[in-house]
C-alpha cells in the first residue's frame, strides 16, 4: 500500500511540473521555472522508492496512465485547455487500461 502512495506521490510531483513548464512560458518566469525543477525531482524521487516494489514496466504505464488524466484536469482548470469527443474517448481507454493491469495482470508485482 505503501508503495502505491509514493507512486501516487511520484505522479502529483509530476503533475506540479509539468504544469509549472506550461506557466513558466517556455523558462522566462522564474517561479514557475523553479516549480519544474522541484516537480520532476520530487516525481523521480519518489519514483525510485516505487520501483523497489514493483517491475519498470507496470510502473511506468500507471505513471504515464495517472499523469495523462492529471495533467489534462490540470490543463482544464488552470489553463482553460478544452477536450473533443476523441480525447475523451482516449482519456477512457487510459482509465481502462489502468484497472485492467490492477484488477487483472499478475505482473504487478516482483
Amino acid at each position: 500500500m505503501k508503495t502505491y502512495l509514493f507512486l501516487l506521490i511520484a505522479v502529483l510531483f509530476e503533475t506540479f511540473g509539468s504544469s509549472c513548464l506550461q506557466a513558466s512560458q517556455q523558462f522566462t518566469r522564474l517561479w514557475p521555472s523553479l516549480g519544474v525543477v522541484v516537480g520532476f525531482a520530487g516525481a523521480f524521487w519518489f519514483f525510485t522508492l516505487v520501483l523497489k516494489e514493483l517491475p519498470l514496466g507496470i510502473t511506468y504505464a500507471l505513471w504515464s496512465g495517472i499523469g495523462i488524466i492529471l495533467i489534462t484536469v490540470s490543463g482544464r482548470v488552470l489553463f482553460g485547455q478544452k477536450l473533443d469527443p476523441a480525447a475523451f474517448l482516449g482519456l477512457g481507454l487510459i482509465i481502462t487500461g489502468i484497472l485492467v493491469i490492477n484488477l487483472f495482470s499478475k505482473s504487478g508485482t516482483h
